[in-house]
């Protein structure tokens, strides 16, 4: 992909020395915020500003050399960032729905989100309660080594995958699925497919207008699909299991997942990402 390094984006936490947490309480501070924040049921850390103290857990400080050797991914992760929100903005402006931009949290082996504990094993995931996406980097090189996905690319298709689940909660179909989730919960994991396939798609809806700004090189298209296949619960199951379980995918098969990452790059539009009615 053609980037040009330099520069973090204002959306990026760092969290892999343990700090890129904000304005934090101490234990006390956080148990009295926590009390009234139950008494008057509102949020008062996120209408204070304020991060809950959490504990360190498994988390380990990462050193000065470890930082300066990861520092050209975090800028390449931070470019991808920007360029697809700004993307995104463009794209929801014009079916007049409200952007408003999400955060990228890097960290080291566990931090806390807004829906819970997040720990490496856990792999990037998008949290729509604080809308933020959470990465620890050490994933992209487990993507080359143990899913066979090399390439700057296939780590852009993840953030930009990632991020398109925030666009399904800008405009309500995340919350849509989980009422109909919860009317047909023996479906629930056709709906979780369902709603993975369409942040497939809206990652190559990404790379759709990446290559009209000529920011694409050759190859990154073949790159974005061998990423996507390689993550598909058909291949996961079968490296792990050694059999495929088509009732416990929960994100599609290798097949369905490039099927749909190609049809937002051939289309470009989100009306070519209605994976709930094909």
């Amino acid at each position: 992909m053609l980037w040009t390094p330099g520069g973090r984006s204002s959306d990026l936490e760092d969290r892999r020395s343990g700090g890129g947490m904000g304005r934090g309480l101490g234990l006390g501070g956080t148990v009295v915020v926590l009390a009234l924040s139950l008494i008057t049921g509102r949020n008062l850390f996120s209408d204070l500003g304020v991060q809950p103290a959490i504990s360190s857990g498994s988390s380990s400080a990462m050193s000065a050399a470890d930082s300066a050797q990861e520092e050209p991914e975090v800028q390449f992760v931070s470019f991808v960032l920007d360029d697809v929100q700004n993307t995104w903005a463009k794209i929801l402006a014009d079916q007049n729905v409200q952007f408003s931009r999400a955060r990228l949290v890097l960290f080291r082996n566990s931090t806390e989100s807004g829906c819970g504990p997040a720990q490496s094993a856990m792999g990037p995931f998008y949290c729509p309660v604080d809308q933020r996406v959470y990465i620890d980097l050490g994933f992209y090189d487990e993507l080359k080594t143990k899913y066979g996905a090399a390439g700057d690319f296939a780590q852009a298709y993840v953030l930009a995958h990632e991020l398109g689940h925030h666009i399904q909660h800008l405009t309500g179909t995340d919350a849509r699925v989980r009422q109909a989730e919860e009317q047909n919960p023996d479906q629930a994991n056709q709906y979780s497919v369902r709603l993975e396939l369409q942040a497939d798609c809206y990652a190559g809806i990404w790379a759709s207008k990446s290559e009209q700004r000529n920011e694409l090189s050759p190859g990154d298209i073949d790159e974005a699909l061998a990423a996507a296949a390689a993550v598909g619960d058909d291949r996961i199951q079968k490296r792990e299991t050694g059999s495929v379980n088509v009732d416990r995918f929960t994100h599609g098969s290798a097949a369905q997942r490039t099927e749909w990452f190609k049809r937002g790059y051939q289309g470009g539009s989100m009306t070519s990402c209605n994976t709930f009615g094909s």
